[in-house]
């Protein structure tokens, strides 16, 4: 499994900014936006990639996964 797996993906419509925003809560802060959600998934994934990359080469551990079934059911009962 890839490292990059191991992160949710959010990719959500904005009412507010009319556009999808794309997100991976616990490995990056902000994320991309745009008006095709398959591509802001496309460039979320890249970023995510990229990110990983950056924590390796600075030898900082990367954060705990978020991608698991517990981090789900955690973030259904904030909702």
């Amino acid at each position: 499994m890839k490292d990059s797996a191991k992160y949710a993906k959010i990719v959500e419509w904005s009412e507010e900014d009319q556009c999808y925003i794309g997100s991976a809560p616990g490995l990056i802060y902000g994320g991309c936006h745009g008006d095709d959600e398959q591509r802001v998934f496309e460039e979320l994934c890249q970023i995510v990639e990229e990110a990983i990359e950056l924590y390796r080469k600075e030898g900082i551990p990367l954060p705990p996964a978020t991608s698991s079934r517990d981090f789900a059911n955690r973030m259904q009962s904030i909702a």
